[in-house]
């Protein structure tokens, strides 16, 4: 079967190949992949995965055959695949534990595009009560970003999502974002919580606008920057601020379906920014470097 394994070389970072078949464990279904989601993060840092390797987390697509031990959806089910490994190809073994049930009325594709972007903007958002609180979304115009605008949204937030251009602004107020900026120095509003994508000195002017209790959520570093914190700005007096990283690799599958009932229920739709056939996966790949892309990338598996 064809699938998109890692390439090290300069024409990568992945690439199409013939590879075996998947055998499926007692504890694992066979699904045929319709679509697959792109993440600038598994692609920007391929080098922490073996070449040759089948690459990718997230897609979506029906279960053929379901797990021999009798876990999981039965054979015929419309499934989300969520950070599970070796996801980029035609068809793939998957533990239940990271299947999420696609409900009628929601697209395949929209289901592929949940995933790492959607659980990372659903775990951190969840920590604590947003109702009435002042929430800052970086980075808002890609993946995680318009997941989190949305999920922050319906939790009762004031939020404002930061974007790097005015062109990527576009769509975020109809999500549900209250203020759109490209220079966190137009406001002086204190954050409750800040869900930061970009790293580099955008983590320093956030930590500055963070309120007393607040907590500075680092779950990306797409700027490939360092960051730099001024003499003294870590030391303040009143509730503690906090910084917290994120790397949560557990099972999805309770947010996938937490999350694809939102989408059934129309209050949370899927960021897709570029639609196409994984045949032109490096022309996407390009743009998703490129910045040229809005949310998600999803390609069809022919």
């Amino acid at each position: 079967m064809r699938a998109l394994v890692v390439d090290h070389s300069d024409a990568g970072p992945i690439r199409f190949a013939d590879v075996d078949e998947p055998v499926p464990s007692a504890g694992e279904a066979l699904v045929e992949i319709r679509h697959i989601g792109l993440n600038f993060g598994e692609l920007n840092y391929v080098h922490q995965w073996p070449a040759g390797a089948v690459h990718g987390h997230d897609a979506a697509g029906v279960v053929v055959r379901a797990a021999s031990d009798g876990s999981g959806p039965p054979a015929g089910t419309r499934v989300a695949v969520g950070m599970a490994p070796h996801a980029w190809a035609e068809r793939v073994a998957v533990s239940p534990a990271s299947l999420g049930t696609v409900p009628e009325g929601v697209d395949l594709a929209d289901a592929a595009a949940l995933g790492i972007a959607g659980v990372t903007a659903f775990r951190v958002l969840r920590k604590r009560s947003l109702l009435a609180r002042n929430v800052l979304v970086t980075g808002a115009s890609g993946g995680v970003g318009h997941f989190a605008v949305q999920l922050a949204a319906l939790a009762g937030a004031r939020v404002t999502a930061l974007v790097g251009s005015p062109e990527r602004a576009a769509g975020l107020r109809e999500l549900g974002a209250d203020r759109v900026l490209t220079d966190l120095a137009e406001t002086g509003n204190r954050f409750d919580l800040v869900l930061d994508t970009v790293g580099g000195p955008l983590v320093s002017q956030a930590w500055s606008s963070l309120a007393e209790g607040g907590t500075l959520h680092l779950v990306g570093y797409s700027s490939g920057q360092d960051t730099t914190f001024p003499s003294g700005a870590l030391f303040g007096f009143g509730e503690p601020r906090s910084i917290a990283t994120y790397g949560d690799m557990t099972p999805t599958s309770g947010e996938l379906t937490d999350l694809l009932g939102l989408m059934a229920a129309g209050r949370l739709s899927a960021p897709v920014g570029l639609r196409g056939d994984w045949q032109d996966v490096g022309d996407a790949v390009q743009a998703l470097f490129a910045r040229k892309v809005r949310g998600k990338v999803v390609l069809d598996v022919a």
